[in-house]
């Protein structure tokens, strides 16, 4: 027997997938779904932890592959700055690149030094669905930074040229520690990202992607160091069911970030925020009267 079956893989893959990208709260509703369905699944269990692992390095590796070119881009800049030990005036990629090292660092500390006391003192599907509609709250702040927020400047070069450009290390760092919110499960990653990016003053489409590129190391990172968890005794029974999760959170999270990438260019935080709000009331709810 699995201590967790390959339909339950299956639905918590494809959810971890949609739920990281989307503004949503992937660990909110690995917390929450299991208990609304009854199923005997524990975020903190040992197993569920070496599940979570598979379907987070399959995400991770979906945006490796989505940005593939640019990340191509970004390392050749930072090599050409290491080299030249100087970020090169208009070496927007190394820019990039740099800026994306620093905002990587404070999520990177914090979740190493607080994920799992966080995770252990909000790991109930009641604190998830409160933290849920807290996250409701953050992103109709962050759609009211979205309306003052610039349009994106054509004359400004590409996304990542406008990113390199407006963004000082300090922002970088900023938008960085803004990740570390999703270490509390009912908040979103992509959704605090996002709002730092808008409040340091970013356009919401370059919030975007500066989010989702921020995202790839973080949660690849996280992924690999616990992998070993997986490929060790932990990952006895779960092997089958982890290798099911990781392909439905891959397949989903493709998808999640094109359409993501597209809807940013015009439309606005407010249907996740609703979504939010209402859902963490909803659950709430349900789990007090049950």
């Amino acid at each position: 027997m699995h201590p967790i079956s390959y339909f339950q893989a299956l639905v918590l893959g494809v959810l971890q997938g949609v739920s990281e990208l989307f503004p949503v709260s992937s660990l909110g509703h690995s917390v929450i779904l299991p208990r609304l369905l009854g199923w005997d699944i524990h975020q903190n269990d040992d197993y569920f932890v070496t599940f979570l692992v598979a379907t987070h390095l399959a995400t991770a590796l979906v945006l490796l592959g989505f940005f593939w070119r640019d990340w191509m881009r970004i390392v050749g800049g930072l090599w050409r700055s290491l080299r030249a030990r100087e970020i090169a005036p208009g070496d927007a990629d190394a820019k990039l690149g740099w800026l994306l090292v620093v905002g990587t660092v404070p999520a990177g500390l914090l979740g190493l030094l607080l994920e799992h006391s966080l995770r252990h003192l909000f790991a109930s599907a009641q604190s998830a669905a409160f933290f849920l509609m807290l996250n409701g709250v953050l992103l109709f702040g962050a759609e009211a930074l979205r309306r003052r927020a610039p349009e994106p400047e054509p004359e400004a070069g590409d996304a990542d040229a406008r990113i390199a450009r407006r963004l000082s290390f300090r922002d970088a760092l900023a938008v960085g520690a803004a990740q570390a919110l999703a270490l509390i499960p009912g908040f979103s990653r992509s959704g605090a990202t996002m709002g730092g990016g808008l409040l340091v003053g970013l356009s919401n489409e370059d919030a975007a992607r500066f989010a989702f590129l921020l995202a790839t190391p973080i949660i690849g990172a996280a992924a690999a160091l616990k992998l070993p968890e997986l490929l060790g005794h932990q990952g006895d029974g779960v092997r089958g069911p982890a290798l099911v999760g990781a392909l439905g959170a891959a397949v989903s999270a493709w998808f999640a970030v094109r359409f993501l990438m597209r809807f940013f260019e015009t439309n606005r935080l407010t249907p996740f925020a609703v979504y939010c709000v209402v859902a963490g009331a909803v659950f709430s709810l349900v789990f007090l009267l049950t």
